[in-house]
């Protein structure tokens, strides 16, 4: 079966680039991929599989069945959305809808998906359970698709996925390479929105009002020692504050000061305990100085872990695919990621694709205008997600 999937991999190379060439044309943004969904749809109806289309508003599902289908369930996720970015690179694929582009990598696992799906239906005779596919929408933004399409019961019957794989591009590995880390993988991300409200005035006579800017100035500082001194230095946690707007000018004190930033963790009882440690000390510190504050904690996604038992099946399988040489350890990245949802359900793994290529000039990161990825990281993509789903124990 390997040999069979690594063969054909390759030789639907040039399919497999086709689907994400159209894909990186033709971006969507989280939660509008209408005319993905369509497209992912009709290639699978065009492999001779029966896709259900409009699951978390445009997610796609599809099964396929080897033999003994009841043997086992494993589930492959692709997401699908576009970030709002201008693309800067000159290239004939390049994105032809103003300010929408794939600079995630997207495209890619789309496209790799489609293709395991072709693959692993082509050869339904030559392996056993079923495997569930997941297009999802939505990973850019929040609630997160996967979070709407396990509501809507993806992970449930009757084809109940046992565990699941994701697969994301990542430009630091060179293309050839995969990349896995065995539990806490990625952080959870909430959002911090405050108002410091004070009572403005003319900069020359502060006595006479309440300063909002130096009470933020206070207030940012002073949050800092959330994480120096309020966490488990074992725990890694970072805030951060990327947005403050004071609306006044040299001689002018405003009313109210606007700061937007990030909590991210990898422990889900300290992320609620942190969360709870925000709010009592912003409020303390605001009103200590005589001000008021609104603060609103936007949610986000739990933190991702990786199953130790399916990391480890998977690497090994990834391994007797591309060869031990090509199977690298993986840092924690305290990015986020919606596919952590999934791993707090069922047994989950989150790995990462080699799509970097240095003499090529294909290094950009994601969420970037010149973000790209070497295609032929494509040529066995397909195949080792096939690999990995059918490889793995009944």
């Amino acid at each position: 079966m390997l040999s069979l999937l690594r063969d054909r991999s390759a030789a639907l190379h040039a399919d497999t680039v086709a689907h994400r060439r159209h894909l990186h044309q033709h971006p969507e943004l989280s939660f509008a991929e209408h005319a993905t969904c369509r497209y992912v749809a009709e290639a699978l109806q065009a492999y001779g599989l029966q896709p259900e289309a409009g699951i978390g508003g445009t997610g796609v599902v599809a099964v396929v069945e080897g033999r003994n289908p009841a043997s086992r369930v494993l589930a492959l996720r692709a997401d699908m959305d576009a970030l709002p970015i201008v693309e800067a690179n000159d290239v004939p694929y390049r994105s032809q809808n103003p300010g929408v582009m794939h600079a995630c990598g997207h495209d890619a696992h789309t496209a790799s998906l489609l293709t395991a799906g072709r693959l692993l239906h082509e050869l339904r005779d030559a392996w056993e359970g079923t495997v569930k596919l997941i297009f999802q929408p939505g990973e850019e933004k929040a609630p997160g698709g996967a979070s709407l399409m396990i509501k809507e019961g993806v992970l449930a019957g009757p084809a109940k996925p046992q565990a699941i794989l994701g697969q994301h591009v990542m430009p630091y590995l060179p293309a050839g390479t995969v990349g896995f880390r065995s539990g806490m993988y990625m952080a959870s991300a909430d959002e911090i929105y405050m108002t410091i409200h004070g009572k403005g005035g003319h900069g020359a006579m502060p006595e006479r009002f309440i300063d909002p800017v130096a009470i933020t100035s206070y207030l940012l500082v002073a949050l800092q020692q959330l994480v120096s001194r309020q966490a488990n230095p074992k725990i890694p946690s970072v805030l951060s504050f990327g947005r403050v707007i004071a609306e006044g000018a040299t001689n002018v004190i405003p009313n109210s000061v606007e700061v937007a930033g990030t909590f991210r963790t990898l422990d889900e009882a300290w992320r609620e305990q942190a969360m709870l440690n925000i709010e009592r000390m912003a409020t303390g510190i605001v009103e200590s100085m005589g001000g008021r504050l609104e603060l609103n904690i936007v949610r986000g996604y739990p933190h991702l872990k990786n199953d130790p038992e399916l990391t480890a099946r998977s690497r090994a399988l990834a391994e007797a695919y591309l060869g031990p040489e090509n199977v690298v350890d993986l840092d924690l990245w305290m990015a986020a990621e919606d596919f952590a949802y999934y791993t707090h359900q069922v047994p989950g793994c989150f790995y990462r694709l080699g799509t970097g290529n240095e003499a090529r000039g294909i290094t950009s990161g994601v969420h970037t205008p010149t973000f790209d990825i070497d295609e032929d990281a494509l040529r066995h993509a397909p195949g080792l997600m096939a690999w990995m789903a059918v490889g793995q124990p009944a």
